[in-house]
């Protein structure tokens, strides 16, 4: 269907996208924030406990912190090491769609499915904007392929193999994991009827290690939170960490007690789907809706050639997910997997040359589209500003028309220009695009003031307890809260404050003698105002840094 010399030259390409992405400046909130943690992790050499600035932090188990804290350790407290284990994970998660595609189809939807879960814009931006799910991502498909092996095979290896990917899963984000690792299974067991391997000797060996994979993350819990029932955490004392993974946090999510509600839209992961699957959103939909056809038709009869793997964890993870109260779109991250596999399927069975063809047409619109983005953002929202950015674009333009012009198989140029279309956007995205909008984040912009004025982190104070990340991040410490009493008598300090925060400064008499002032915007909330270059400034905040001498 596609050559290895082509299919590892976009492999190659894609992964260089990612290296690229790895020396971008840390996103806030999320990606600077967790950093921040895994750093503090490793400055106090206390890896049990988990704060969030100066509180306590419940929310999320311990794995990312650990594994990102590990990778400080081997190579520094550096963004680029922050992001390491994140673009593993994703790659663990490529290998094991392919494992996944190649059980359930053959060994070329496993090549294709690989190639669409690396390419689909969430996991690109996962690799760059690293939270939790990268890593949840990788773990969650590794269990599921294994489990499902098992469940074909009766393999004890592939059992023991798929239970420690749900432990170290579960260790990650806690029962979301269980959750998308549990519908898929299910929905496999149900199709294929094979409901005796739950009831097998086997499955025994496979909790005790996913117990024990638990374990130290269960230990943690329990020696932050369970040995301290005086400890209030939301406003509640006498907080178990165990009984909150185990029960309390999913519920809070759904019910949006303790994280509130950010969203009733119960539609919100179908519009969001629309850009998370680019540049394969049309064929993830063509290949839902054929394949719920297909089930239909043979009213659920197995079928040879059919699983009910992908489709089934696919639509009972919308189901539940579209009641929680709330909602952010990387959730959907950990089943791009089978939206992978079951895309790539639809591609390898599509033998009609009329069917192709439109497909091909709808991949050169989402092309197009992806193209006068690009030419919008490079020559209208941030201009180019050297010559070897233009001449790097129109060399990659050129092999696209190539492709776009070679006369060849219909699905090997639908599957060709379809990771063209993430490559352009996504290299464009991480050379071009974040480099310049992350100059508009306050925190890293005074950070590198700080470093190249030499100023001593340690003197630096911030006004009330808002968040920092970024600042903390590459000042290698996080600011120190202060108030306008405690710092009255002090001399020769930084304070890093708001435009509110300077005005009340003058308002009580303080004096400095040094400010400097960059743009602030919440660049992960982007507006077609801050987008458009005349009226950006509009959009901006500010915040400044003063020498009170």
């Amino acid at each position: 269907m596609i050559s290895n010399s082509r299919y590892w030259s976009l492999v190659f390409l894609v992964v260089l996208v990612y290296l690229a992405g790895m020396f971008v400046t840390l996103f806030e909130n999320d990606s600077a924030q967790f950093a921040v943690m895994a750093m503090r992790m490793v400055q106090e050499n206390d890896f049990l406990n988990l704060f969030k600035g100066t509180e306590e932090y419940l929310d999320k188990p311990h794995l990312h912190y650990w594994l990102a804290a590990f990778s400080y350790l081997i190579f520094g407290i550096q963004d680029w090491a922050y992001r390491i284990p994140g673009i593993l994970a994703i790659l663990l998660g490529a290998f094991s769609t392919y494992g996944l595609g190649q059980l359930l189809y053959n060994k070329n939807v496993g090549r294709i499915a690989a190639l669409i879960f690396m390419t689909a814009q969430t996991i690109v931006l996962a690799a760059i904007d690293v939270r939790t799910d990268a890593v949840l991502t990788g773990f969650v498909i590794l269990s599921i392929w294994q489990l499902a092996t098992y469940a074909n095979t009766g393999s004890l290896k592939a059992l023991l193999l798929g239970s420690m990917g749900a432990g170290l899963a579960f260790s990650t984000k806690g029962q979301l994991a269980i959750l998308i690792i549990g519908l898929a299974l299910l929905s496999h067991l149900a199709y294929q009827r094979r409901w005796r391997v739950l009831f097998n000797w086997k499955v025994v060996w496979g909790l005790l290690v996913f117990a024990l994979t638990i374990a130290p993350m269960l230990y943690a819990y329990y020696h932050q939170f369970d040995l301290h029932p005086e400890k209030v955490i939301r406003g509640k004392s006498d907080r178990s960490g165990i009984f909150f993974i185990f029960w309390e946090q999913s519920f809070e999510r759904l019910s949006g007690e303790g994280m509130g509600s950010n969203s009733s839209d119960y539609f919100f992961f179908f519009h969001t789907y629309l850009w998370v699957f680019l540049p394969w959103t049309f064929l993830g939909i063509g290949a839902y809706a054929k394949h719920i056809k297909a089930l239909f038709k043979s009213r659920f009869k197995y079928q040879r050639g059919y699983e009910f793997l992908t489709l089934g964890g696919i639509t009972f993870f919308f189901l539940i997910a579209s009641f929680s109260q709330f909602k952010l779109p990387h959730y959907l991250n950990s089943i791009i997997p089978l939206f992978a596999v079951l895309t790539a399927s639809y591609i390898y069975k599509v033998n009609q040359d009329k069917t192709v063809k439109i497909l091909l047409g709808i991949q050169y619109f989402v092309l197009s589209v992806i193209f006068i983005a690009t030419v919008l953002i490079c020559f209208l929202v941030f201009e180019f500003r050297n010559i070897y950015g233009l001449l790097v674009l129109l060399l990659f333009l050129l092999v696209i028309v190539y492709y776009c012009l070679k006369r060849e198989a219909y699905q090997r140029k639908l599957i060709t220009i379809s990771v063209y279309s993430s490559l352009l956007l996504n290299g464009m995205l991480n050379l071009h695009f974040y480099p310049n909008l992350l100059t508009y984040q306050a925190g890293s912009s005074i950070a590198q003031v700080v470093d190249e004025m030499g100023i001593p982190v340690d003197k630096i104070y911030k006004l009330g307890d808002y968040h920092t990340w970024a600042l903390d991040f590459y000042n290698r410490r996080p600011v120190q809260i202060t108030s306008y009493e405690a710092i009255k008598n002090k001399r020769d300090i930084w304070v890093y404050a708001t435009d509110d925060q300077i005005r009340e400064l003058q308002n009580r008499d303080f004096d400095w003698d040094i400010q400097y002032t960059r743009a602030q915007f919440r660049i992960t909330r982007l507006s077609l105002k801050f987008l458009n270059p005349t009226t950006r400034k509009k959009t901006l905040g500010k915040m400044h840094l003063v020498h009170i001498y």
